[in-house]
């Protein structure tokens, strides 16, 4: 234990103690920093744990929108910028009924730390809303992420704050905001990512992540001699990162027997390739709340 740890983390507790979310990744983080701090008293005389736990800047707004029945609907909206020291705010943006504050300090915090490990130049950020995409028309969807758009665009930029997609926010959500930015900067800069590929997006992003994680497991499983081919794959999810997963874990020669959504799970003994992957992506695009399809199509 650290003690200077401690007495950040004492600090947090009493300021907001309702964060516990954020309290959480906090007492995570610095305890596994502990052995670093301690050897290096410079770390607690400039105050680097005070810093490094208070964002930069929080911004809050609300989000005005019309639905599809002429009816006004107010949402919160939020950006919590982080941490700046090696480069611009860089984190996604995500539309769930459970987002708030808390919750985006948590992930701009942990955002900061995981950007850095990349090597790049990039600093740490998370933004978002309680707003739900699910259920929703494209257009009601268009007119809250132009409504967010019209507050967020003043405080984001190419060197400033770069968000990216999340949870809620996919290919469609991004097209709705970077098209109000681009109309309200009246410039073509890349401001978001994840946008489509049609207009500035990378061509794999959809499976990016997911191919990542099934790359990591590979690479873990090759310091124990071992590989993923004709290893059973269980995958939690049937979003972008979930097919993306399911996708590389089988060009690796895994069998896929499971993925889960909101409404459960499906089972698969005979592992979900080939056909099962092109209607897993069907159901992204048509309802992401129900794997109920997937389980009646294919018996399982």
């Amino acid at each position: 234990m650290s003690q200077y740890v401690d007495e950040v983390l004492e600090g947090l507790k009493k300021r907001a103690p309702w964060e516990t979310l954020f309290i959480q990744a906090a007492t995570e983080i610095l305890h596994s920093l502990a052995p670093v701090l301690d050897r290096e008293p410079k770390y607690k005389k400039n105050a680097i744990l005070e810093r490094i736990v208070e964002p930069e800047r929080t911004i809050g707004f609300r989000v005005p929108w019309v639905d599809d029945r002429g009816q006004i609907h107010i949402n919160s909206g939020w950006r919590v910028q982080f941490n700046s020291a090696i480069g611009p705010y860089k984190g996604g943006i995500r539309f769930h009924p459970n987002v708030t504050l808390d919750t985006l300090k948590f992930l701009g915090f942990e955002q900061t730390f995981k950007n850095s490990l990349t090597g790049l130049p990039m600093g740490g950020g998370k933004g978002g809303s309680q707003f739900d995409p699910n259920g929703k028309s494209d257009a009601e969807v268009m007119r809250f992420c132009q409504s967010f758009m019209m507050e967020l665009w003043r405080h984001i930029g190419p060197d400033t704050d770069v968000p990216a997609g999340d949870i809620g926010v996919g290919g469609r959500e991004v097209g709705y905001l970077f098209g109000m930015y681009k109309k309200l900067r009246n410039e073509f800069t890349g401001v978001l990512t994840g946008k489509g590929q049609y207009w500035g997006g990378s061509l794999v992003r959809p499976e990016a992540t997911g191919f990542g994680i099934v790359y990591f497991a590979e690479e873990a499983l090759k310091t124990k001699g071992e590989s993923i081919q004709g290893k059973k794959v269980a995958i939690s999810g049937f979003g972008n990162v979930a097919w993306g997963a399911v996708r590389k874990a089988n060009d690796l020669g895994g069998k896929v027997v499971t993925i889960s959504g909101p409404d459960g799970y499906i089972y698969d003994p005979d592992g979900i390739s080939g056909e099962k992957i092109d209607y897993m992506e069907e159901m992204l695009r048509t309802d992401r709340m129900s794997v109920a399809p997937f389980a009646t199509k294919f018996k399982t």
